[in-house]
C-alpha cells in the first residue's frame, strides 16, 4: 500500500513537468539551448546532423528554443510548455526546419577576439554558473559569474547573463547596469542591446528604449522580440500606427512570444475602441497560452467586447 501511494504521489508530481523533444531538419551539426522566458533556466544540447534533442522536467511556461548551426545561421521561437500544449505524456514536439534559420553566415565560423584573451579562470567560472543554471539554481550561477567578471571585468557573455537574472528577479536598475556593462565590453554584441531595450521600458525611460529598441530591429529585422518591444515603446508614447506595425511583425515571427504582442495589439485596439479586433487578438492569444490560470476571465472579456457596438 505504501508503495502504490508513493508511485502514485511522484506521478502528480511528474504531472506538473513537461519535456520539449524535437528534431532539427539540417545536414549539419547543430545546438540547441533552451532559456527560460522568465526565469533563469539555461540548457544546451548538440545535436547530429538531422537529429534530434530533448529537455526533460521542465516546469510549465515560456521557454526560447534557439537552434544554431555554424555557417547557416540560427533558429529562434517561443515553446510553451502546458497541459493544452503538450500530449498525454506530457511532451510539447518542435521541428527545426532549414528555412527556419537567419542566414547569418558568421554564426559558428568566428570567435571574438577579446573572448580569446580572457582569462582561462574567468572562463571556467562562467561554465560553472551555466551548469548551475541548468540546475535552476540561480544564487550559485551568480555567484561564479561575478567571480567571473572579477577575474575579466570586460566579459560581455557573463555581464550580459547577470543581467538577465537580474531581470527575471525584477531588479531592473541593476540589469540595465550590468546590460551597459556588457556593450562597454563589447558594442558589437546583440543580445544586451535588446534585452536593455526591453529592462528600459520596465523602468519608464521610452526615449532611451526607443533608442535601444529601434538598433536593435535595425540589427536583427526578423526577432520578435526586438519587434515587440519597438511596438512597446510606441505604444508608451501613443503612437498608435508605429506600435500596431512592429507588434503585428512580432506575432508574425513568433505568435507564441512571452512578450505577448497579442496583448498589446488588443490595448491600441481598445484606444482606438476597435472592439471587434481587439477581441480577437485576445482570441489569438488564448489559443498560444491556453493554460493561463485567468483564461476565464479572458474568454468573458471577449464576450463582452463582441457584444459592443463598434465604433
Amino acid at each position: 500500500m505504501l508503495e502504490s501511494m508513493t508511485a502514485l504521489l511522484l506521478a502528480m508530481a511528474l504531472a506538473d513537468l513537461f519535456t520539449i523533444e524535437g528534431k532539427v531538419e539540417v545536414r549539419h551539426l547543430s545546438e540547441a539551448t533552451l532559456h527560460g522566458a522568465t526565469t533563469s533556466f539555461q540548457s544546451s544540447k548538440t545535436v547530429l546532423p538531422k537529429g534530434s534533442f530533448r529537455f526533460d522536467r521542465l516546469p510549465a511556461g515560456s521557454y526560447t528554443l534557439s537552434v544554431a548551426v555554424s555557417g547557416l545561421g540560427a533558429s529562434r521561437r517561443t515553446v510553451v510548455a502546458g497541459p493544452g500544449s503538450a500530449d498525454k505524456r506530457g511532451r510539447v514536439h518542435v521541428v527545426v526546419k532549414a528555412e527556419d534559420f537567419n542566414r547569418d553566415h558568421s554564426i559558428g565560423l568566428t570567435v571574438p577576439m577579446r573572448l580569446l584573451t580572457l582569462p582561462k579562470q574567468a572562463r571556467e567560472l562562467f561554465s560553472k554558473g551555466l551548469k548551475c543554471l541548468e540546475k535552476r539554481d540561480a544564487a550559485c550561477a551568480e555567484d561564479h559569474m561575478l567571480k567571473a567578471v572579477e577575474a575579466a571585468p570586460r566579459y560581455a557573455e557573463v555581464w550580459n547573463q547577470l543581467g538577465t537574472m537580474a531581470y527575471h528577479r525584477q531588479d531592473y536598475r541593476l540589469a540595465a547596469e550590468r546590460f551597459r556593462k556588457a556593450l562597454e565590453a563589447d558594442p558589437e554584441l546583440y543580445a544586451p542591446l535588446v534585452n536593455l531595450g526591453g529592462v528600459l521600458l520596465n523602468l519608464g525611460q521610452y526615449d532611451d528604449a526607443w533608442t535601444f529598441n529601434v538598433n536593435a530591429v535595425l540589427r536583427e529585422p526578423e526577432d520578435a522580440l526586438a519587434n515587440a518591444q519597438l511596438g512597446m515603446t510606441y505604444l508608451a508614447q501613443n503612437r498608435l500606427e508605429l506600435a500596431e506595425k512592429y507588434l503585428k511583425e512580432a506575432r508574425r515571427l513568433d505568435p507564441a512570444h512571452f512578450s505577448h504582442p497579442q496583448m498589446h495589439l488588443a490595448e491600441v485596439y481598445y484606444r482606438r475602441k476597435n472592439w471587434t479586433q481587439a477581441a480577437g487578438e485576445l482570441e489569438d492569444f488564448l489559443r498560444h497560452h491556453p493554460d493561463l490560470p485567468q483564461a476565464g476571465k479572458f474568454r468573458a472579456e471577449i464576450d463582452r467586447l463582441r457584444k459592443l457596438p463598434q465604433q
